[in-house]
């Protein structure tokens, strides 16, 4: 199982909501795993509704087994900040960069230097060791930016050869470089049973591939439950039985069999929600087929029917771990 698990995906598939679950699943028996958040949205507190994380690693979850999740909300400022302390020893100086407005200028027109300090930072908690030698953390979740921009985030080493050809930025670029592209790596993608989202993940398959950025697995999200299989269907639409169908309605109390009575009146409504879904699986089939072509291990969480809170997200860390995630 690689360390340094990145999960990215098109926008409204919930990725951050499958990292969170990720992390629950990874950090079990005992295991601490760090969650962190490259974007500055303050999803991950939402998930766990706690307040505002800091540019600080805290507790925010305890996982079956006694496992614990930390989370970090990496400021790219801040990231800075502690860059120039580790390798200039600034100090006081780097906080008076920060009041002349010179950290924020230098993170924003270079965007690159950006997604280092991003970047840097998970890569640091993943090597970090405590005094016995052991790593900090077993694993590191990192909740990455949407799937159109994960293979340029990650290949920092490209966006920062226009800034530096030697010395200590460029030496950074290499080692988080090194993270990324070794087995230590996995880069999953977030997708949902449709055309759009599947697409870009077949789109996010090739760019990494072509950057020799490792691809991990495919998470297909927000499953809905199929209480009919293909086989049923066709036999259903094709020769629907009108009166059977009445017969049951009417045995389970929603009126009587009476030719135009309310069972009856049932029948045709139903049928046709029948047909509306018999649609939605098929071109769900065609989708989940396209998954399984790219030759990558899938995985899918259910749509939660009572929509997403703290519960539900450990629902999806269950679901996760019986897929043997963890």
């Amino acid at each position: 199982m690689s360390r340094l698990q990145v999960v990215s995906g098109k926008g409204g598939t919930g990725k951050t909501t499958v990292a969170a679950a990720l992390a629950l699943a990874l950090a079990t028996e005992g295991k601490r795993t760090l969650l962190v958040e490259v974007e500055g949205r303050q999803g991950i507190a939402q998930l766990f509704e706690t307040e505002a994380l800091p540019y600080e690693e805290r507790k925010i979850a305890v996982a079956p087994g006694g496992g614990e999740v930390y989370a970090l909300a990496i400021d790219p400022e801040l990231a800075l900040l502690d860059y120039l302390q580790m390798f200039y020893k600034l100090g006081g100086a780097g906080r008076a960069l920060k009041k002349l407005g010179a950290i924020d200028f230098a993170t924003t027109v270079a965007p690159g230097l950006r997604d280092v300090l991003l970047t840097g930072k998970a890569c640091e908690a993943v090597r970090r060791k405590d005094k016995q030698g052991r790593f900090a953390y077993d694993c590191v979740v990192m909740d990455a930016p949407p799937t159109g921009r994960i293979t340029r985030f990650l290949n920092v080493n490209d966006e920062v050869a226009g800034l530096a050809k030697i010395g200590p930025i460029h030496n950074q670029a290499q080692a988080v470089m090194r993270v990324l592209k070794s087995p230590e790596t996995a880069v999953h993608l977030v997708t949902l049973l449709e055309e759009m989202p599947v697409q870009e993940t077949a789109d996010g398959i090739a760019e990494l591939g072509a950057a020799r950025l490792p691809v991990g697995r495919i998470m297909v999200n927000m499953v809905r439950p199929a209480p009919l299989d293909e086989t049923a269907l066709r036999l259903g639409l094709d020769r629907p039985p009108r009166k059977a169908i009445a017969e049951s309605l009417s045995a389970a109390g929603l009126g009587d069999t009476r030719r135009g009575g309310g069972a009856e009146r049932l029948v045709e409504p139903l049928l046709e929600q029948a047909s509306e879904y018999a649609e939605r699986y098929s071109l769900e089939e065609d989708q989940r087929a396209v998954l399984t072509e790219f030759g990558r291990p899938l995985h899918e969480l259910p749509l939660l029917s009572g929509g997403m809170d703290l519960a539900g997200l450990y629902e999806l860390a269950t679901a996760l771990r019986k897929q043997g995630i963890a």
